[in-house]
């Protein structure tokens, strides 16, 4: 399978390797808005940019930042990388701008385009006790729900958002 990546004037043609090629659909740019929300925090809204790329190896790189809807201030950003096991699982690792660390192991369903992570590993985060995603692509958008649980309060959500792909 070939894909083509195109960016800042250059157009090459690499090719996906056949064990991120179910993720293909999450390669690209996307945007939008979402909410946070927790007991512990007043609700916020927020813009976001999530892009997924891929150099041919067998992983897909991840880059996320988000901003204050009002004001365009930076809020928080992640990058990481989702690799695809031979057990027809999906491995993300995650490191956050707060200093957090991820390991998440999940599901996916290639035809649905759903994508179900759970926290196998939280570093550095003395509160945060388990953080689950579900990711959703459709018409060409995707969907996520972000649930914490931390020493006070059981899984919960705590972000959603929307995006649409650019």
């Amino acid at each position: 399978m070939i894909m083509e990546e195109k960016g800042e004037g250059r157009s090459q043609n690499l090719p996906v390797q056949s064990s991120v090629a179910p993720l293909f659909f999450l390669l690209g740019r996307w945007r939008g808005e979402g909410e946070g929300f927790f007991p512990t925090i007043r609700s916020f809204r927020y813009g976001e940019e999530i892009e997924f790329t891929h150099s041919g190896k067998p992983v897909i790189a991840y880059k996320q930042r988000t901003w204050r809807v009002d004001t365009g201030e930076p809020m928080h950003s992640e990058s990481g990388y989702w690799r695809l096991k031979p057990d027809g699982s999906v491995e993300v690792v995650v490191a956050q701008s707060s200093g957090i660390v991820e390991v998440q192991k999940g599901t996916y369903d290639a035809e649905k385009k759903t994508i179900n992570l759970k926290s196998e590993l939280i570093g550095n985060a003395s509160k945060v006790k388990e953080i689950t995603r579900v990711f959703e692509a459709a018409d060409c958008r995707l969907s996520y729900v972000v649930q914490m649980a931390t020493a006070l309060n059981s899984l919960q959500p705590h972000l959603k958002a929307v995006l649409s792909k650019l």
